[in-house]
């Protein structure tokens, strides 16, 4: 005889089965086994002979051209500052044997600077972009409290916005007309996690990251693999985390990490124990989201405590000693 009970327990384990096929096994195949076990599923030599990195001269983007030339690719840096992009060019052709070409661009600037690196990369068979230029407040703040505010927004916005766009627009009719190509937008974990006190750039992130999304599903088509990349916290000077950890990796690490990825899913935190983090803070905001949002509010309050702390002790503290801080760093 069947009972409600029994109907209902069959629903129940129905709809259970379900969701692990919807979400946990996808989820450990993306960020576990996929990545793990067969690495990036793309010949990314055959997508173009150059990789196109910005924000090359630090950090996770520094980071990417070292793994993209160790894949064969000739890259293309391109940062502000020229004597910075010539030592990593020097460095990544020495030790890779591969071709290099540096454009100084400041990402903050007008229109000027794209006409100035269409010029320079006309002709030139890109098959891979890294769009990782961006800029975060010097520590977590109020809205309200940002110093030089308008500025400080303008600049923002135009390097992480305005220059994901305008280089995809740039660099992309070209892997339409070969029929290949792969973009990868550095966005940010902030971006779909509670983010108080970085409230301007997390919202500029998420916008690199529904812009990812969306861009991906357009030009499927014209066999275009567009990722979006959610780091959460790595040691690089703009985090000003020093010291590399299990959870805060280095950049090495998260770029091989990252581009292990490629082929097996669109969007990623790039690193296990970032998807992991990303996970827990989910759990936490799905059962108690004020919890989560009281502990996320108070780190950052933490943080930006700290840093005024250190602000005020280096603008009081006496010239000579600064002097020395300065000479031991």
């Amino acid at each position: 005889m069947v009972t409600t009970s029994s109907v209902l327990g069959s629903t129940s384990a129905v709809l259970v089965s379900l969701f692990l096929l919807r979400k946990v096994f996808p989820w450990i195949y993306q960020n576990l086994i996929g990545p793990k076990v067969f690495g990036c599923r793309i010949n990314l030599k055959k997508t173009g002979e150059w990789a196109l990195i910005t924000g090359a001269t630090d950090g996770i983007g520094k980071a990417y051209a070292q793994a993209l030339a160790r894949k064969g690719l000739n890259i293309i840096l391109v940062s502000r500052t020229l004597s910075k992009l010539e030592d990593v060019a020097k460095e990544i052709e020495t030790e890779f044997k591969v071709r290099t070409t540096v454009i100084a661009a400041d990402f903050t600037k007008g229109a000027e600077i794209y006409e100035q690196i269409q010029r320079q990369i006309e002709n030139m068979e890109i098959g891979v972009l890294v769009n990782n230029v961006g800029m975060s407040y010097s520590n977590p703040e109020y809205l309200l409290g940002l110093p030089d505010y308008e500025k400080l927004i303008n600049n923002l916005l135009s390097c992480n916005i305005l220059s994901v766009t305008r280089m995809c627009q740039l660099v992309m009719p070209g892997m339409v007309k070969r029929h290949a190509g792969v973009v990868i937008n550095i966005s940010s974990l902030s971006a779909v996690i509670p983010a108080p006190l970085l409230t301007v750039y997390a919202a500029s992130k998420a916008f690199m990251d529904k812009f990812s999304e969306d861009l991906a599903s357009e030009y499927a088509k014209h066999n275009i693999v567009v990722q979006s990349v959610l780091p959460g916290p790595v040691a690089t000077n703009m985090s000003k985390i020093r010291k590399s950890s299990w959870m805060a990796c280095s950049p090495k690490v998260f770029a091989n990490s990252a581009i292990s990825t490629l082929g097996h899913t669109r969007k990623t935190t790039g690193y296990f124990p970032h998807a992991l983090l990303e996970l827990s803070i989910n759990a936490l905001s799905f059962v108690s989201p004020r919890l989560a949002e009281k502990i996320t509010i108070n780190t950052m309050q933490n943080i930006r405590a700290r840093a005024m702390k250190k602000s005020t002790a280096r603008s009081s503290a006496p010239a000579d000693s600064t002097a020395v801080l300065t000479a031991s760093s």
